[in-house]
């Protein structure tokens, strides 16, 4: 009895720790959070430590061009990451978080840095099978507005254990303002873990893309 009370627990764990790792823009109290977006178009990488389970700071440095390569932005900027709201069901949960940050931008087109502030949501709901999420970005600096907005969702294969890598497939629509006004589709594999996960990807611009995130105690 006492085994099958600690193999249900551990289950329970697992689903939780897939679960946080999967949506969230932040680890658990007192962990670091690494994660990238890579692409030819978009090339960004954040660091971030969770000093309340609700509450991450952090830095995030971000390189972007045009399709066509003819616009060039770099963005450093501090980040604040907030869950605002958190539903926790049976089987699922659902979370609000809100992701803003301040720092500066340069460009090809322009001379100097000018100041950038990024406020953000992000809203996302899910399973241990079933994945959708919004978000949107306004990234904000005099002159300049590239907001952005994107929509994921996906399931997975199948259902595994705590310590087994579990494989999804992910679909992303995304698309920015002043700089690429063009609708990015890109389908990916992803597989998690307990602490991470890597996704690989073609968007339909026939470019290659990679996502990773750990999640450090």
């Amino acid at each position: 009895m006492r085994q099958q009370l600690v193999k249900i627990a551990l289950g329970v764990l697992g689903s939780l720790a897939s679960l946080s790792a999967l949506c969230g823009p932040m680890g658990f109290k007192d962990s670091w959070m690494a994660m990238g977006d890579i692409s030819p178009n978009w090339q960004e990488v954040f660091v971030n430590y969770a000093f309340t389970a609700r509450d991450a700071a952090g830095a995030t440095a971000l390189a972007m061009r045009s399709y066509n390569g003819t616009k060039k932005r770099q963005v450093t900027e501090a980040t604040y990451t907030r869950l605002a709201r958190r539903w926790n069901m049976p089987e699922a949960q659902a979370n609000i978080w809100f992701i803003g940050g301040i720092g500066n931008i340069t460009g090809n087109d322009f001379s100097g840095s000018k100041t950038l502030a990024s406020p953000g949501v992000q809203v996302d709901y899910e399973t241990t099978r079933v994945y959708v999420s919004a978000s949107a970005r306004l990234y904000r600096a005099e002159g300049l507005n590239h907001d952005f907005a994107s929509v994921r969702t996906g399931f997975s294969f199948y259902e595994v254990d705590y310590d087994q890598t579990q494989p999804w497939f992910i679909l992303e629509v995304r698309r920015m303002r002043g700089l690429t006004d063009k609708t990015e589709v890109t389908p990916m594999l992803r597989l998690i873990h307990n602490r991470y996960f890597v996704e690989l990807g073609l968007n339909n611009a026939s470019q290659a893309r990679m996502n990773f995130m750990y999640i450090f105690d």
